[in-house]
C-alpha cells in the first residue's frame, strides 16, 4: 500500500483517552496513571474538505488530535525503537457524541457508539515523519464558526508517543497504515449543523496541515 493512502487502506484507528491532563479535568475525569485506548472504525474517516454528520439526538463535540501513522508491522515494540515504526503524521478530529459517551460511562459500557459514527474521524493529508522531527512540539488548534475553541501543544501529553506505541503494541499488533490518535488538549465543545469547523497543525510556527468541514444534520 501507499502510506499516503492510509485512510483508505489502514485497518484500525487506535485512540488514546485522556492524554492531556487539562482535558481530563475539564470533563471531570481523573488523569490516568497508564495509557488506555479505544478503537474506532476506519469507516469513520472523512477527508478534507468534507462534511461532518450530526446524528439525530446527539450532542457532538470536536477533539483535535495529532495522528501517528504506522509505517510497518510491529508487536511488543520498545519505546526506544518506536519511531522506527512511524511513517508520518496526520491532523485529525476525534468527533464524539458526548451524551452517548456519558450515558455509556455511567453504565460501565464501551464508548464505541459515541465514537464510531460515519464521519466521526475527519482526517488531513499524510505528513512524512521527516517534516516533524519532534512530534512533541506540535501546535494543534480548532475554530468553530470562526471562533478559536482549542489551541494546545503536544508537549502537554501525559504519555508521549514512544510510550503509547510500546503500550499498544504490547496488546495488539500494529500494522502498516494504522492510525494512533494521541489525545486532545482542553477546550472541547459542541458543534451544530451549519457550523464551519477548521483545524490546523503547526510545527515550528509553520502550518503543515489545515482541514475544513461543514457540519450537517444526518438524514
Amino acid at each position: 500500500m501507499s502510506i499516503r493512502s492510509f485512510a483508505q487502506a489502514g485497518r484500525k484507528i487506535v485512540a488514546i483517552g485522556r492524554n492531556f491532563s487539562e482535558h481530563a479535568k475539564e470533563l471531570g475525569n481523573a488523569v490516568p496513571k497508564a495509557p488506555f485506548f479505544f478503537l474506532k472504525p476506519t469507516s469513520s474517516y472523512v477527508l478534507s474538505p468534507g462534511k461532518i454528520e450530526i446524528p439525530r439526538g446527539c450532542i457532538v463535540h470536536h477533539e483535535v488530535e495529532l495522528g501517528v501513522v504506522i509505517g510497518k508491522k510491529g508487536r511488543d515494540i520498545k519505546a526506544a525503537d518506536a519511531f522506527d515504526y512511524v511513517a508520518g503524521y496526520a491532523l485529525a478530529l476525534d468527533m464524539t457524541a458526548r451524551n452517548l459517551q456519558d450515558e455509556a460511562r455511567a453504565k460501565g459500557l464501551p464508548w464505541s457508539a459515541a465514537k464510531g459514527f460515519d464521519t466521526f474521524t475527519p482526517i488531513g493529508e499524510f505528513i512524512p515523519a521527516a517534516s516533524i522531527p519532534d512530534p512533541q512540539s506540535v501546535r494543534l488548534w480548532v475554530k468553530v464558526a470562526g471562533q478559536v475553541k482549542q489551541d494546545g501543544a503536544t508537549d502537554a501529553m501525559v504519555f508521549q508517543i514512544p510510550q503509547l506505541i510500546e503500550h499498544i503494541s504490547g496488546i495488539m499488533t500494529l500494522e502498516e497504515g494504522d492510525l494512533i490518535l494521541t489525545g486532545t488538549p482542553k477546550g472541547v465543545g459542541p458543534i451544530a449543523a451549519g457550523d464551519r469547523v477548521v483545524a490546523g497543525l503547526e510545527y515550528k510556527s509553520k502550518e503543515l496541515s489545515r482541514i475544513e468541514f461543514e457540519a450537517i444534520a444526518r438524514n
